[in-house]
């Protein structure tokens, strides 16, 4: 949040706004938020799908 806050505080200065946003980059991919994906298990993502359209249908029922 550091990182965060030296961007607002860095308005009006592009030297230190351009700093500030790669502070919050690193943190970002320190965080895993950027950068490579770490939970790819090669299988399908049925993010953004309809549960009746996913493997997930018959046991979504069931609840």
């Amino acid at each position: 949040m550091s990182a965060r806050r030296a961007v607002r505080d860095a308005k009006g200065d592009s030297i230190a706004t351009i700093v500030a946003r790669s502070r919050v980059d690193n943190a970002k991919i320190a965080l895993g938020e950027r950068g490579p994906v770490w939970w790819d298990d090669g299988k399908p993502d049925f993010n953004r799908h309809l549960v009746e359209n996913t493997p997930y249908a018959d046991w979504f029922a069931s609840l």
